[in-house]
């Protein structure tokens, strides 16, 4: 569902290569996407107004990803991310980056949607993993964070640059921070770290940014860290909150704060009722 409007996308609907947009007001279908197989049902919701985004597999023998413009309601454009097909993607809330990850597991990409040109591309990891989940932090301003979930069990998190933010304080527009004239320029390389052992390796597990914190400094009130709250489910029944803090040298710290068995509360629940 796209929160910041009265659309709801529904994947599938029992045709796996058809996507249905609806009004949820009066339950009309807006528009029917006609899509290759999606077996895995991955899709990829921007609930902003201003880049709100649906993004679908395009391809069942390549990493390619189609990106629809749901306000509008057409083909905004597609991707050849990928040699192998998909098996996560992610848009972040504002629409202005898509992350992708292969069946291969190894490289992690990220392009901008409004060009369409790849922005990031790093590696999780030297030998194939199944990426489980990708998801971008709540996008206020930049810096964007990225965390994926593997079945190696570890939780990966990227920084998508302190320097940018830097450059959109210069920038005259919020626009011309997030697409400068020479967006190859602009752009460094992403900054990477792993949480090792978050879950038992190949059991399934996905991770959710609640929310991120700017930490500014007290004299200059320039942005020195990220504090990220990062919500991990995994298959086994557990649930774990970690407060991840970046700062503007890229140096990622974890914290575990709380961990507990679902099925153990869910059991005592009961049991009290």
């Amino acid at each position: 569902m796209l929160f910041s409007s009265s659309l709801l996308a529904i994947v599938g609907a029992g045709e796996e290569d058809k996507t249905y947009v609806y009004d949820i007001n009066s339950l009309a279908i807006l528009d029917t996407i006609d899509t290759i197989p999606n077996i895995k049902g991955l899709c990829a919701f921007s609930p902003s107004l201003e880049g709100c985004f649906l993004a679908l597999p395009a391809s069942i023998s390549k990493g390619s990803v189609l990106l629809y413009n749901v306000m509008d309601r057409h083909l905004h454009c597609e991707i050849d991310a990928h040699r192998s097909p998909l098996a996560a993607i992610a848009l972040s809330s504002n629409g202005i980056y898509i992350a992708t990850a292969s069946e291969q597991g190894t490289i992690i990409r990220v392009h901008l949607v409004s060009e369409a040109t790849k922005s990031y591309s790093f590696r999780r990891g030297t030998y194939p993993s199944t990426i489980f989940s990708l998801s971008f932090g709540p996008s206020m301003q930049l810096p964007d964070i990225l965390v994926g979930t593997s079945s190696s069990g570890s939780v990966h998190a990227f920084s998508l640059g302190f320097s940018i933010y830097q450059r959109s304080k210069r920038s005259g527009s919020f626009l011309g921070s997030i697409i400068p004239d020479s967006v190859t320029d602009a752009l460094d390389p992403a900054h990477h770290d792993v949480l090792h052992n978050a879950a038992p390796a190949g059991v399934k597990s996905y991770a959710v940014i609640r929310k991120v914190d700017k930490v500014a400094d007290t004299s200059t009130s320039e942005i020195v860290a990220c504090r990220a709250t990062i919500s991990i489910i995994s298959y086994n029944g557990y649930f774990q909150e970690y407060n991840l803090s970046v700062n503007s040298q890229n140096e990622f710290v974890w914290s575990l704060e709380r961990e507990f068995k679902l099925l153990a509360v869910i059991t005592d629940d009961s049991t009290s009722s």
